[in-house]
């Protein structure tokens, strides 16, 4: 099971890269102000919570890439044994970006929910990059299980 969450957790931090190219061209584009994961460490970080803090932008890329790596992981765990599609890689991925950005973001007033986004834009971009990360990750988890998608059972025990 370590080696599972391991691959998964590269898998993920692989995925999160990729995503964040989406990110960063949607950001260049005009179509979201600032990165959504900047926003969340500002709030957490002491002070105002939508005021611009020192070290938002690296603590931002680092919380991102751990996210993604626990979501990695958990999505190794969840399809143990087997070697995922692209449609599940995917559907996986958006099922995180509703939970975050019609969940536990807004909950926190950290940003407005995907459905009320004043940045029309962010949403869609948000959207596309998650089917990025997912497409990204159900991929990666298929190439490290091999042609069988069982060989990690042997070793895990």
């Amino acid at each position: 099971m370590i080696r599972q969450l391991v691959r998964g957790a590269a898998a993920g931090a692989l995925s999160t890269v990729t995503m964040s190219a989406v990110m960063l061209a949607g950001r260049k584009a005009g179509l979201m102000p600032g990165q959504p994961p900047k926003h969340i460490v500002r709030a957490a970080l002491p002070g105002h919570r939508h005021r611009p803090k020192p070290g938002e932008n690296v603590l931002g890329a680092a919380a991102h890439l751990g996210f993604g790596a626990a979501c990695g992981a958990a999505f190794a765990l969840l399809t143990r044994g087997r070697r995922p599609g692209v449609p599940l890689g995917v559907g996986y991925a958006l099922l995180v970006w509703l939970g975050a950005y019609e969940g536990w973001v807004p909950a926190l007033n950290i940003l407005p929910p995907a459905s009320r986004d004043p940045a029309r834009g962010r949403p869609a971009v948000m959207a596309a990059a998650h089917v990025v990360y997912g497409a990204t990750l159900a991929l990666t988890v298929r190439a490290t299980r091999g042609a069988g998608g069982r060989h990690d059972s042997k070793e895990d025990g």
